[in-house]
């Protein structure tokens, strides 16, 4: 067992358009602004109980920190329960329960007057304002976002920590074929080194994100979630302007989920434990030929 190397990320109070565009935009380097919300409404009224007074009778998809499992889908939730009653959860216990991609514009649109779209240079896409809900506890497998979008990540409502890794470190850190994630059976936060040793070669950037602060992903970032309480995040994305990042978001949407989940439901769990068993021996082959000659 062991702990993955991480470095703190560059925190800035603020920045100027130019300044974003030149020093992280362009480099493709994350950063951690403090005060890129505190103009907005959100800042002051976004809390849990707000949210949830404008919850009415929704239904929502959960999630949970088990592996998907055979002929499951990719994405299937882990059960569905009223937003108001799952946001009490929220206040006042622990649970792995978590919410993603919760589609602000479709479900409450409400909130769209509380924040605005900075003005950073980023050309944001407006119609995909989404937001994510956990509880202490839970956790967000490492993965990457598929429609390789570069992130600006608001956090409200209490504290979560965030790992990041470069695309690049994709190959140390068991990314599983056909997904965006990594094998659902590594601990990020205690891993076993002896099982997957390639993870003591990722170098990663630790985030602790509290009320109000954003974060920049670069397209493509890795990113592994655990929340210290119960809070929630709002994403806003601008999606990949280069050729070769606009044709791997095409491949990915359109032909690897559709393969990865007939897969699963073809052949179930048999083609997992394939695919993830040739994988890590892969991994761990490449490891031990280039660090003990073996």
């Amino acid at each position: 067992m062991g702990t993955l190397k991480t470095k703190p990320i560059t925190r800035v109070k603020s920045l100027t358009k130019e300044e974003f565009i030149t020093e992280y935009y362009k480099k493709q380097r994350p950063v951690l602004i403090e005060d890129l919300s505190k103009d907005w409404p959100a800042y002051t009224k976004w809390n849990l109980d707000y949210i949830q007074s404008l919850a009415g009778d929704q239904i929502v998809p959960l999630y949970n920190n088990e592996p998907t499992k055979g002929r499951q889908n990719s994405v299937a939730p882990a059960k569905k329960m009223k937003l108001y009653d799952y946001i009490d959860i929220l206040k006042t216990q622990p649970t792995d329960l978590r919410m993603f991609f919760y589609n602000v514009l479709q479900k409450m649109p409400e909130l769209l007057k509380d924040f605005s779209y900075p003005d950073i240079g980023l050309k944001f896409f407006k119609k995909l304002p989404v937001m994510f809900f956990g509880g202490k506890g839970s956790k967000v497998l490492a993965h990457y976002d598929m429609d390789l979008a570069d992130l600006v990540h608001f956090h409200f409502h209490g504290t979560k920590k965030v790992t990041l890794f470069a695309p690049d470190q994709a190959k140390n850190l068991y990314k599983v074929p056909f997904t965006v994630h990594n094998l659902e059976t590594i601990d990020m936060d205690n891993p076993n080194f002896e099982k997957y040793p390639a993870l003591q070669l990722a170098e990663g950037i630790s985030v602790t994100m509290k009320h109000g602060d954003a974060l920049y992903m670069p397209s493509g970032y890795w990113h592994y979630i655990t929340y210290d309480n119960g809070g929630f995040s709002i994403t806003l994305r601008a999606f990949p302007r280069q050729f070769k990042q606009f044709t791997e978001l095409v491949i990915n949407i359109v032909f690897m989920r559709t393969f990865e989940n007939v897969m699963r439901r073809t052949v179930g769990q048999s083609w997992v434990d394939y695919k993830e068993e040739k994988m890590v021996k892969r991994v761990n082959k490449k490891y031990n030929k280039t660090y003990n000659h073996g």
